[in-house]
């Protein structure tokens, strides 16, 4: 189902018509309202008059996650506060947390995009959508909440955690859908087989996951331990919230609402903008919102885009689902690392199951890269030698295509803390 074809459906030529009409409003907009922006733009020599077209996107400032820190926690509300109507915030892994903030229409924009991306992936009236995102200052469980409630499904707000709780009400409300971070959606699944509930006895048939970066092996794990068809659903605080971009049925890239949040893919290093196809940064420009609207937010995420029109009849551009971040790799004794390339690895290891954490460490001038990986409980037995196997062949799997030397150490069922919200795969002890 198509939510709004008018907007999903639009020729490249009328999109673009109209993110640059809307861009030209933007900058008018956020020039006159909003100290740093209009300051950013003198020192480039820039009016409002010299953005004329989507084409000039590019003559923009970049904004950073440090100019939301270093704005804490008003100074980028293009409105007075009396129109502001609510305020979210990222968690803050260091110093004070990025906030940001929405008028009455941005809440209606929010809604719509997530209704439009929830119908993409097929949900309808007749679904009960129960939403194990957090609620609160992270913007997961209302986005999600706000936009189902639109599309006119049953709304079941259980929030994160309570994992009886969460198996209790899939099985007795009978929900169809379930909203949350991928790796709750893995433990969800882990637990379910604990308490002897078969998934497929549940109604439960899509997952709408996201909050964190997870490869295409752990979503044939999910939808094969859950049974269901799992939709990748991308977003950030920074921009809205969920409902930036998601899954079509056809599986071919995630659909941007680019009416809205006008994306770039940019050369993280030199910041030029790239070509269609090349991966990148990805950036993007809120060309709608009016609270807290943002120019060109580096995201850190590496993706590209695809501006052909997708076989679901959608005509928005499609980004390729991340594959890592810019600012999350790990550099280890030279190699560029990134999380998802050891989940891709492990994902295809029957032995090994999708809980895993990465230790990096330093011994004198030498860095290590220790990866703790949960292996099948049949194997921690008096057979040693079968454990060894399975560990050497895994070590020997992760080695090769990181082409880097690992210390490779399976560990029991349960072992790593399991997590309500985004997991943690990376412990850095070189930063300590």
């Amino acid at each position: 189902m198509i939510w709004n074809e008018t907007k999903e459906c639009m020729s490249r030529d009328e999109m673009r018509n109209l993110q640059g009409s809307r861009l030209r409003s933007l900058v008018d907009r956020v020039y006159h309202n909003v100290p740093f922006y209009r300051g950013k733009m003198q020192q480039l020599g820039l009016e409002p008059g010299d953005i004329r077209t989507i084409d000039d996107l590019s003559l923009l400032p970049f904004t950073t996650k440090q100019d939301l820190r270093d704005n804490y926690p008003f100074g980028l509300f293009a409105l007075p506060k009396s129109e502001v109507v609510r305020v979210h915030a990222s968690t803050g892994t260091t110093g004070k947390p990025t906030v940001v903030a929405y008028s009455r229409k941005d809440i209606e924009i929010f809604s719509e995009v997530v209704a439009r991306s929830l119908a993409a992936a097929g949900v309808g009236r007749d679904d009960i959508v129960q939403v194990a995102f957090g609620y609160g200052l992270f913007t997961g469980g209302l986005g999600i909440h706000y936009g189902a409630e639109k599309l006119g499904a049953a709304v079941v707000p259980i929030s994160g955690g309570n994992t009886a709780k969460q198996i209790q009400l899939l099985q007795d409300f009978g929900s169809t859908v379930l909203a949350c971070t991928p790796s709750y959606a893995a433990h969800l699944a882990e637990s379910l087989e604990e308490a002897g509930v078969d998934p497929t006895t549940l109604p439960l048939r899509i997952g709408i996951f996201g909050a964190e970066p997870w490869t295409e092996g752990m979503k044939q794990s999910i939808e094969q331990s859950l049974a269901i068809k799992a939709f990748d659903i991308y977003g950030l605080s920074e921009i809205i919230g969920p409902g930036v971009s998601i899954h079509c049925g056809m599986g071919q890239g995630l659909h941007v609402m680019e009416d809205h949040f006008v994306p770039e893919i940019i050369d993280p290093d030199t910041l030029a903008p790239l070509p269609e196809g090349e991966t990148g940064e990805l950036v993007f420009t809120t060309v709608t919102k009016e609270a807290m609207p943002l120019l060109r937010y580096r995201t850190r995420d590496l993706s590209s885009l695809d501006s052909q029109a997708c076989a679901c009849g959608r005509t928005t551009v499609r980004m390729a689902k991340i594959y890592g971040r810019s600012d999350d790799m790990l550099i280890i004794r030279g190699v560029n690392v990134f999380p998802s390339q050891v989940e891709s690895i492990l994902m295809s290891i029957p032995e090994a199951k999708p809980h895993y954490q990465l230790i990096v460490d330093r011994q004198g001038t030498m860095d290590t890269l220790e990866v703790q990986v949960e292996i099948d409980d049949r194997f921690f037995t008096d057979e040693v030698a079968e454990l060894e196997k399975v560990k050497k062949r895994i070590k020997h799997q992760i080695e090769s295509v990181l082409g880097i030397s690992i210390l490779l150490k399976p560990v029991e069922h349960k072992t790593i803390q399991r997590s309500e919200g985004k997991a943690k795969r990376v412990i850095d002890n070189r930063r300590l």
